[in-house]
């Protein structure tokens, strides 16, 4: 815990200082947590109860339940024209909700994902987005309004984010390149919602970190969504859980690959990934690259240390205008998230 606490609480920060030498970095924000306890015990089991019946009524009242005609009818009946993309759960289209639809709901534009029966998630993982978004509050979580479970049909009804994900940004050509203090905001209010997850009385393992995960609205400020592959993490005197390997490959931590123990280091492996992205303009993978430049880490790893040849990796886009101090400094934590010995980064901090 204290590696973590360290470094995406503490170092962040100070990578937003600019060329400006009378520039001074901007004070980290008080955390906000939820007034509850988080506790993924449930989703360890695998006799989990597939019923929605199993949602408690202290959950219920901070989600609305939504019916399937309501659903269609402010996403247009889910037209390709709010059509936002599609992820591993499903295709998710753009909706708005009128003062009209239900006393007590705002109007507000929201996301709706839809599973896709023939997809790579199912009911569990729709439900255990459910049962966690339900439960808290957090400005660096994107927040679950309500949700709908009709016949075999399952959605997630969410706030709506109107810059989209990350992964957009970095990698799209059509899409302005993200200035550096704009890259370091999402790095740092990412690193927060992990913090939270992580530093809970019973530790919540995000387990798919990756770009485009990381949300972001009209202001950039980052919030991480889809849950439906998070678990509990290790108990008492457990050092870590040992589960089937999910996740994305090239975010994925070696050591969760080879072994299939997963800890909250896993997430911060994860967190490096995405810090190499943004400091490079990279994908994690690349296909078509060289061989030798393909995996991202494999590539920019070495270079990280060497601080005449930082400059080679940064992300062209950038144009050079970003501070050399605070590239160093995102370099310098961005190899220890990835450092091939988890237990010693704890350590060292």
């Amino acid at each position: 815990m204290a590696f973590k606490k360290m470094t995406l609480a503490s170092m962040l920060p100070s990578c937003f200082m600019s060329k400006n030498p009378s520039s001074e970095p901007k004070k980290r924000a008080t955390k906000q947590i939820s007034p509850q306890t988080l506790s993924f015990s449930d989703l360890s089991d695998t006799s989990l109860p597939l019923s929605v019946d199993d949602l408690s009524g202290s959950l219920m009242s901070n989600l609305h339940v939504f019916t399937l005609a309501e659903l269609k009818a402010i996403t247009q009946n889910f037209s390709s024209r709010n059509y936002l993309g599609e992820g591993g759960f499903g295709p998710v289209h753009k909706g708005f909700i009128d003062d009209k639809l239900r006393l007590g709901l705002e109007a507000q534009p929201v996301a709706v994902k839809v599973l896709d029966l023939d997809g790579s998630q199912g009911h569990r993982e729709w439900l255990a987005e459910v049962k966690f978004l339900g439960k808290v509050r957090h400005p660096h979580l994107v927040k679950l309004i309500g949700y709908c479970c009709e016949d075999e049909h399952r959605l997630l009804v969410y706030e709506y984010m109107s810059r989209g994900n990350l992964e957009c940004h970095l990698f799209k050509r059509y899409i302005a390149s993200l200035p550096w203090l704009t890259r370091i905001k999402i790095a740092l209010g990412a690193a927060k919602g992990l913090a939270f997850l992580h530093e809970e009385e019973k530790p919540v393992i995000y387990r798919d970190f990756k770009a485009s995960n990381v949300l972001l609205d009209t202001d950039y400020n980052a919030k991480l969504s889809d849950f439906g592959l998070a678990r509990a993490g290790p108990q008492g005197d457990d050092t870590h859980v040992t589960t089937r390997v999910m996740g994305t490959q090239g975010y994925a931590a070696p050591e969760y690959i080879t072994t299939g123990h997963l800890t909250t280091m896993s997430d911060v492996y994860s967190f490096g990934v995405v810090l190499l992205e943004l400091l490079t303009g990279r994908r994690s993978m690349d296909k078509g690259r060289s061989n030798r430049e393909q995996y991202l880490v494999t590539w920019a790893k070495p270079l990280l240390k060497n601080r005449p040849k930082l400059d080679r990796i940064m992300d062209p886009r950038l144009e050079g205008q970003y501070s050399t101090e605070g590239a160093k400094k995102a370099a310098t934590l961005a190899y220890q998230c990835l450092s091939d010995n988890p237990k010693r980064q704890t350590n060292n901090e």
